[in-house]
């Protein structure tokens, strides 16, 4: 089997590593930024309509289901705490080959998401400032993005903690004008239960189509098992760290969209479906319109800086490994320790593409390379902590299952176009790997990783 010729760890594998400097709070503002504390704002409209309403229902349901593949990444992480995440995770527990091609997935994913970030922050920029073009705005976000990640992980760090705060802040800001508009209203019985159950609109089919939609909420998570290397006591932090992450995302977005959907009952359509939370917020204080609308630039900003620095790691993980050109992608910056390199192709692939696709296509091909990820992941816990097992628990079994099942259905679900583009990505990636091994007769992956505090 693949699980029994993956080499021990040998002392010469490599000469720095990754310095371990982020503690459980530090995963955790790193996940929530990633994910962004404003995540249900700019789906809000879609969801409500999707759902006939029930959006809290739609989040709630999206959040159990989620939670489940978080287990398994937790898990994962407890077993390889190295920066490759899913990639590593099923290279080493399942087949290298398969890992590869987790891994070029994930590849797609992570660069996806800063550069439709990039493409949504400029474009914004443009309306705010139309006297720069859209090109100097990309340009200039792509640029402060790279330098503030190649400062290193501490950096990022503070920034995650500064966003997250200033994001909190306007969050907070809304929940109070909410609850001054709904309260100062009269209301019929039942109008504080119908954002969770409407007997006169309630239909299955549409709150599990709407689920479909709520959870890519959630995507970004995984993000945080990219920094299991510089993370204090990664096999405890890290599991903690991406449950918690989900659940603070899953409790707040619910009680965003709870106190969005009392200020603007599913009964009134939208003027816009797409900008529908920030009509809502301007309902319940017209200044929030602006407000918000600089918020969620904000957000975008985080997460596309969060997303980069996640994408630089998964790289070196894949480039150490010798998945990818080992001098390049594996090499580590002696000074700040950071993978540089990669934090500057990123940057570099992002501010290209940020011209050459638009921001529809782009999330949807970030939700197929996120679901491949995400199965694989689920795939590698049930194999490792229940298959592999003597002894077979049902703690071990229904989550990674009822997370693959989920990741499965939401991937069928996907459009046609971004199955086209998806598998357009993933054939150029196992041609890759067909040509780097003359036919996969040599060893794709090399996982070998030096212990901690190995020089």
């Amino acid at each position: 089997m693949w699980h029994n010729r993956i080499s021990v760890p040998t002392p010469h594998t490599e000469k720095v590593r990754l310095r371990r400097t982020l503690g459980l709070w530090d995963l955790i503002l790193y996940g929530v930024i990633v994910i962004q504390p404003t995540a249900p704002m700019s789906v809000f409209g879609v969801l409500s309509n999707r759902g006939r309403g029930h959006v809290v229902t739609t989040i709630l349901i999206a959040l159990v289901a989620m939670l489940f593949t978080a287990i398994s990444y937790g898990r994962m992480a407890r077993a390889y705490p190295s920066a490759g995440s899913a990639f590593t995770y099923v290279g080493r527990e399942i087949n290298p080959a398969l890992g590869f091609v987790t891994g070029w997935s994930m590849v797609m994913d992570y660069m996806l998401n800063p550069m439709i970030c990039i493409v949504w922050i400029a474009q914004q920029a443009h309306v705010f400032a139309p006297g720069i073009p859209y090109w100097g705005w990309a340009a200039f976000f792509a640029l402060l993005f790279t330098g503030l990640n190649i400062q290193g992980i501490r950096t990022s760090a503070r920034m995650n903690a500064a966003l997250a705060a200033a994001m909190g802040a306007v969050i907070a800001v809304f929940f109070v004008c909410a609850a001054r508009y709904i309260f100062g209203h009269p209301h019929a019985a039942g109008f504080f239960t119908r954002p969770f159950y409407d007997p006169a609109t309630f239909a299955p089919a549409a709150v599990l189509g709407g689920t479909s939609i709520a959870v890519l909420t959630y995507i970004g998570f995984d993000g945080i098992s990219t920094l299991s290397e510089e993370a204090e006591n990664p096999e405890r932090n890290v599991l903690l760290a991406t449950v918690l992450t989900c659940a603070v995302i899953g409790l707040l977005s619910a009680l965003e969209v709870y106190a969005a959907q009392l200020a603007w009952p599913a009964s009134e359509p939208f003027p816009d479906e797409t900008t529908a939370f920030v009509s809502v917020a301007g309902r319940t204080w017209p200044p929030l319109f602006a407000i918000v609308g600089f918020t969620l630039v904000l957000a975008n900003f985080g997460s596309g800086m969060g997303a980069q620095l996640g994408a630089a790691r998964l790289l070196f993980g894949m480039g150490r490994s010798n998945a990818l050109p080992k001098s390049f992608f594996g090499a580590i910056e002696p000074k700040r320790l950071i993978p540089r390199n990669n934090v500057v192709f990123v940057g570099a692939v992002s501010l290209a593409g940020a011209f050459l696709i638009d921001y529809d296509l782009g999330a949807q091909m970030l939700n197929f390379g996120a679901l491949i990820a995400f199965m694989g992941v689920n795939a590698a816990a049930l194999v490792r902590y229940y298959i592999r097992e003597k002894q077979k628990r049902l703690r071990n079994f229904l989550p990674p299952v009822l997370g693959f099942a989920v990741c499965l259905l939401l991937w069928l679900n996907l459009s046609r176009t971004a199955q086209l583009a998806g598998g357009t990505w993933m054939a150029a990636g196992i041609l890759f790997g067909a040509w780097k091994t003359r036919g996969f007769r040599r060893e794709l992956v090399n996982f070998e990783i030096p212990p901690d505090g190995q020089t």
